[in-house]
């Protein structure tokens, strides 16, 4: 069921990891100071390994990409990143100064070769407008880029204005729905990490479905959010920016299809981008 798990330190282990709220995603933040080693195997999950700032070199089964990562933190740029297949040995070490790597992973029986993304190689789409006080822009790390490469699995970096909604028009992706033309809607389960700027920031996650009683949690610099279903808006406190570092996992096909709420049909056409976002998310 969707939870918060909020900031904490967790000195390099899994934030998420076989557990009850989500079994098909692994999530971690690896934290390392100059010249320091991280090393681990995802027995059951492909990841991509995001550097969110600094430098590391990468070795994954003996492979090795060097000097990944070309911003000082997630505010200046795309990431540069690497994709490691199920079951893989993973080695990340610090260069010169301290080092941030996030790693999403989704299960998979699939095994794919390794390989990096750089900056160049990640798409972004804009969608929504000031106006509608939806503006948000998504980078795909690992998205269409992946079919043929990976799994089920997905990964991007959303970042929202001050203000604004995202996952908006309200949608969710929680039921397998066939249909006429190809699929209506795919189960994905999904995982969001907050970060906001200034790190004083903060935002709401609401969650609904057809039936039961909605929710909403607050959500701060650092908190982590599991979506296994329902409809899943937020939205971020004026004054401050947000950032999501988001994780899918598909659970039986990896191309995602939203089903959006029809009760807000009449904001489909009304904020921009709605298309394209849903067309590279297949």
């Amino acid at each position: 069921m969707p939870d918060i798990i909020r900031r904490h330190d967790n000195g390099n282990r899994p934030i998420l990891h076989h557990d009850a709220r989500m079994a098909s995603v692994h999530f971690n933040l690896v934290r390392l100071g100059p010249g320091e080693v991280f090393e681990t195997r995802l027995p059951e999950h492909e990841a991509i390994l995001a550097v969110l700032s600094g430098t590391v070199d990468i070795t994954v089964d003996g492979e090795a990409f060097a000097a990944v990562g070309r911003r000082a933190d997630i505010w200046s740029g795309p990431a540069d990143s690497v994709y490691a297949p199920v079951g893989s040995a993973i080695r990340i070490q610090a260069g010169a100064n301290p080092a941030e790597v996030a790693i999403g992973g989704g299960v998979t029986t699939e095994r794919h070769p390794a390989f990096r993304i750089p900056p160049e190689e990640v798409v972004m789409v804009d969608v929504g407008s000031s106006e509608t006080h939806s503006h948000r822009r998504i980078f795909h790390i690992l998205g269409q880029n992946g079919q043929g490469r990976a799994g089920r699995l997905l990964v991007s970096e959303l970042y929202a204005d001050d203000g604004s909604w995202n996952g908006y028009p309200p949608h969710k992706h929680d039921t397998d729905v066939p249909g006429q033309g190809g699929m209506q809607e795919t189960a994905h389960d999904e995982l969001y990490h907050f970060r906001y700027d200034p790190p004083s920031g903060f935002g709401a996650q609401l969650i609904y479905e057809d039936s039961g009683e909605p929710k909403a949690w607050l959500t701060r610099d650092g908190d982590t959010f599991t979506v296994d279903r329902g409809y899943h808006p937020t939205v971020t406190s004026p004054g401050h920016r947000a950032y999501i570092f988001t994780v899918m996992a598909g659970k039986t096909e990896r191309g995602l299809v939203q089903y959006f709420d029809p009760a807000h049909a009449h904001l489909m056409d009304r904020i921009p981008g709605i298309q394209a976002m849903r067309e590279k998310f297949r």
